[in-house]
């Protein structure tokens, strides 16, 4: 990753219920069924939820891979971005879907953060390295069966001193 530019949300301070409207209305999230319940004030947990439609259902009458894959691809990189000073990078660097279950119904996916995580970030690349952690959420069922888990692998890096 040779750019240290970050999208323009970084620059702009918006509160997590306007970033979670903002994410109700982007059309690849409508256009899957996917809705975002709840981030939280503090950025460190989000809740998302979709629902099983005729138009996010594959083959087999179950949740389209890709849709469960794209329910959960933004968050642990906004949670994580939102926990750091703005002088860090945080870009989302890889991904993978292990499935578990068929998805029937309504799914969710819980997201969460927690200080030692933020602390061990700062710490792994407070003197510019960089820092490629992975995380994972599961995605479960009405009845908290595991439909799939799956794991993001983000690129975390404290931005270069300006040179002056």
């Amino acid at each position: 990753m040779s750019s240290h530019k970050q999208g323009f949300l970084r620059n702009v301070s918006l509160s997590a219920n306007a970033i979670r409207l903002g994410m109700n209305l982007w059309p690849p999230f409508v256009g899957a069924g996917i809705h975002v319940d709840s981030i939280a004030d503090d950025f460190r947990s989000a809740r998302v939820r979709m629902k099983l439609r005729w138009y996010n259902r594959n083959f087999f009458g179950v949740h389209f891979g890709g849709s469960l894959f794209a329910m959960t691809d933004p968050f642990f990189a906004i949670l994580v971005m939102h926990n750091l000073p703005r002088d860090y990078v945080v870009w989302d660097k890889a991904s993978r879907i292990h499935f578990k279950s068929p998805g029937r119904g309504t799914v969710w996916a819980n997201f969460s953060i927690d200080p030692a995580q933020i602390d061990d970030l700062l710490s792994q690349t407070g003197s510019g390295d960089k820092y490629e952690p992975w995380y994972s959420v599961d995605v479960t069922d009405h009845a908290g069966s595991v439909v799939a888990t799956i794991e993001k692998q983000l690129y975390v890096r404290r931005k270069p001193a300006a040179p002056g």
